[in-house]
């Protein structure tokens, strides 16, 4: 019998989507060597975890939640869920379309004896504004009606039944989006001061698909809906399958933050035959008729570039990065488009604190009575904050000390911009000025404070994001070819949403499906759609 010839899979980035993709070749087919180049010395993308003097900070924070019961089971597969002690609480687990009630004793990984393990964790997150705290998404409750005063509230009452009675019949912009299913009120009270604070453009100059790719699923209705249900029932589920993504109430989350988990499966491949590449960064990408033939590398420890032949090529690079970089060029149109292609920079301060200014106002106990949020988005127009993260509620075991609060602040920008060219201690310095401006810290409780840069983020809906057809028309045709994840894609995908691009594009060469649809159509369904 005839030994079959092994193939290259060259993986550019060791992202979510580039790892599923080398683990899925390595599971599903039995001649095909995936070979993978990072850029950068991490694995898991914006998903990493920065370790600073043993306090761990999540770029973005990362829910482990999925409506897939595919990629449920996968992230259970590599770290096993925690030992569930809830008392009376059961917890209904779905996976394969198969649900189980795990009560209050199951057995399972216990994370103060084993690092490799999936916590369950609650999730709360709120707005910040006006100086207090709104629950989020936005729910009709004595303390929505308390902090926003009875005449804003008839106001935004007054704006939504407008918005329903007569909508905007084109929607041309996300604020058309917005207005069409929450009122122009309520728009202008919650959304467009934080949306533009994220994306630093009008509301009115962003595509409407970013609206349907994040929070189709949400309005008012469902939320009110939501809130009346989660009052009157007990039973809460991992699966809740009947949840939009923006509502849901547990996740999983790993002991370590979300860089454990494709550290972990970054080892997995390699111990099965993958080649991991870092600090190498694609330069270029030659091609002949419709098939791509190798790749450039550049090592940027060294600055040698060599050439590495395949026969599949898997993108996670920027299109636009990868659109520039073919060889021969690609057609003029083609690249006027790529050039056209925008992206938001993040830059994330971490605090190290003795405590918040902040008091813990709720019904929720925490370790030292902290606040519960996960995060907290911050609405006040008059800091540059967009986003707290307070990593403690994240996971404990990020926090060095746990009589310390670990926070995280995140700001929205572009490379070389007023923020993103402020020295490190400069911005660490606003960045604390900006949390006691806003009475949420005292500055003479920070201990210590690191910061971290993340280039090309966030993939924008505006720029010549409306004509991005021309590029896909011309990348499809490459059958060798995938482009899978957030950037590899040019879409707002979740973690769970670039995985399965990657599960799905290592079926079609193996199922011989030359077709890229299906890979283009994840997170089009309403089921995945995730929140502000």
């Amino acid at each position: 019998m005839e030994t079959q010839k092994e193939k290259i899979a060259v993986i550019i980035g060791a992202g979510p989507a580039g790892l599923t993709a080398a683990y899925e070749l390595l599971q599903k087919s039995k001649n095909i060597k995936p070979v993978i180049f990072e850029a950068s010395d991490h694995f898991g993308g914006i998903a990493k975890t920065v370790n600073y003097k043993g306090n761990r900070m999540d770029m973005g924070g990362h829910r482990f939640f999925s409506k897939s019961d595919r990629v449920m089971q996968w992230w259970e597969n590599i770290l096993p869920l925690q030992s569930l002690k809830l008392g009376q609480k059961t917890i209904a687990i779905s996976y394969q379309n198969k649900t189980k009630e795990v009560a209050a004793t199951t057995a399972g990984a216990d994370p103060a004896k084993t690092d490799k393990v999936m916590l369950v964790r609650e999730r709360l997150s709120r707005i910040f504004f006006l100086r207090r705290f709104f629950d989020y998404p936005v729910a009709l409750n004595t303390n929505t009606i308390s902090n926003l005063g009875i005449v804003r509230m008839a106001k935004i009452g007054l704006s939504y039944i407008k918005a329903k009675l007569f909508p905007v019949k084109q929607e041309k912009s996300l604020e058309d989006f917005f207005i069409n299913r929450f009122g122009r009120e309520l728009y202008l009270t919650f959304f467009k001061d934080y949306t533009e604070k994220v994306w630093g453009v009008p509301c009115a100059d962003i595509d409407p698909e970013w609206g349907a790719q994040r929070i189709k699923g949400l309005s008012i209705t469902k939320a009110l809906a939501h809130f009346l249900k989660q009052t009157f029932s007990s039973k809460s589920s991992l699966a809740q399958k009947d949840v939009e993504t923006s509502l849901i109430q547990q996740f999983l989350y790993p002991k370590f933050g979300p860089g454990q988990m494709w550290e972990e499966v970054a080892d997995i491949v390699k111990n099965h035959g993958a080649e991991i590449h870092s600090n190498h960064e694609v330069v270029g990408l030659k091609f002949s008729e419709e098939t791509i033939i190798e790749v450039k590398v550049k090592n940027l420890a060294t600055g040698e570039i060599k050439t590495q032949r395949g026969d599949y090529f898997f993108s996670t690079m920027p299109v636009k990065e990868l659109v520039e970089n073919l060889e021969p060029k690609a057609p003029p149109e083609v690249l006027k488009v790529a050039k056209g292609l925008m992206y938001r920079d993040f830059i994330t301060v971490g605090l190290l604190l003795k405590k918040l200014k902040i008091k813990n106002e709720t019904n929720i106990k925490t370790t030292n009575n902290i606040v519960p949020d996960n995060w907290i988005y911050i609405q006040e127009p008059d800091v540059k904050i967009g986003r707290l993260q307070i990593f403690n509620n994240w996971s404990p075991y990020l926090v060095k000390d746990p009589h310390t609060v670990w926070i995280g602040l995140e700001y929205f920008c572009n490379e070389g911009d007023e923020l993103w060219n402020k020295s490190d201690s400069e911005f660490m310095k606003f960045a604390a000025d900006e949390l006691a401006k806003i009475d949420i810290i005292e500055k003479d409780q920070v201990l210590d404070s690191t910061i971290v840069r993340v280039k090309k983020a966030y993939p924008a809906y505006f720029g010549s994001y409306q004509q991005f057809g021309v590029i896909r028309q011309f990348v499809d045709k490459f059958e060798n070819l995938f482009l899978i994840g957030r950037n590899g894609m040019h879409k707002y995908n979740n973690q769970d949403h670039s995985m399965l691009t990657a599960m799905l594009a290592v079926e079609n060469i193996v199922n011989g499906i030359t077709t890229k649809d299906n890979l283009w159509s994840v997170n089009t369904e309403e089921d995945y759609h995730e929140s502000k």
